[in-house]
């Protein structure tokens, strides 16, 4: 194995017997909805997937737009984007922003008593309007021709992340609105040189986002961690379908004295 991944974790797996409260991630839910196999495996049983390579520049801008957008929370005025886009809202300032910007140190958290689930979301920004409601806005990057949006499906992980914010903002006792936003940074790359930069069209996208599915998945996901049985794969899951189409070849392809040898000292290993 890679240094990069540890296929069997021996730490912070879910333990049913245990009464200290669990710590679930925005991240872990969305497994949970795209396949509740992968999730099992890596919650309970500490088999987490492989993991994909960081998206160094995507943080990049992230960071570079936090910055800037602490510049006018620090003014008390719109951000001249939010101006441009007519949102009447200005950076909210609060003593705990970088704590829930912050995934290390739990970003902002809301207990569920009835499952004991510690639900966990890092935020990238939160605005307030006149009305003092929160609006929750999350920051992302790209690169393609043409105007951006979030409708696509693949996007449904954006449109969930908002919701599942929004919902933890109104457990821990806030007026939040359902219009969140996404700041949306486009890289051109129709110019005909790089130059050692990257410009971006940076847009602000509403969302009309709603909360209402996310306490059943909550009960759902729990049911499913104190489960002793391994749930189904998720129907578009694609390590489960070559975990699968890999075992059907391994059954019926005739293995080299090499690959003995070797599956021989992974055992040992």
């Amino acid at each position: 194995m890679s240094k990069y991944y540890n296929p069997q974790r021996t730490r912070n797996l879910f333990d049913p017997s245990s009464k200290k409260p669990y710590k679930i991630s925005r991240a872990d839910i969305e497994l949970f909805l795209k396949c509740p196999r992968c999730f099992y495996f890596h919650k309970r049983l500490g088999t987490p997937t492989p993991p994909t390579y960081p998206y160094t520049l995507n943080s990049a801008v992230d960071k570079l737009l936090k910055r800037e957008y602490d510049i006018f929370r620090r003014l008390r005025l719109p951000h001249p984007n939010m101006t441009y886009h007519g949102i009447k809202c200005i950076p909210f300032a609060h003593k705990d922003l970088e704590i829930w910007r912050d995934p290390l140190r739990g970003g902002i958290r809301y207990l569920h008593a009835p499952t004991n689930l510690e639900i966990r979301g890092a935020i990238d920004d939160v605005w307030i309007d006149a009305n003092d409601e929160l609006h929750v806005v999350d920051f992302k990057s790209t690169a393609r021709k043409g105007d951006v949006n979030i409708e696509a499906d693949w996007q449904i992980s954006f449109r969930r992340q908002l919701e599942i914010y929004q919902w933890i903002f109104r457990r821990n006792g806030f007026r939040v609105s359902d219009k969140a936003y996404i700041v949306y940074a486009n890289a051109d790359t129709s110019r005909t040189a790089f130059e050692s930069k990257l410009e971006f069209d940076v847009c602000i996208i509403p969302y009309k986002g709603s909360d209402s599915w996310i306490e059943d998945v909550i009960v759902r996901l729990h049911e499913c961690l104190l489960s002793p049985d391994l749930p189904p794969p998720g129907r578009d899951c694609d390590y489960c379908a070559y975990f699968d189409r890999r075992t059907l070849h391994e059954k019926n392809v005739r293995r080299s004295p090499v690959a003995k040898s070797s599956d021989r000292n992974s055992t040992l290993n």
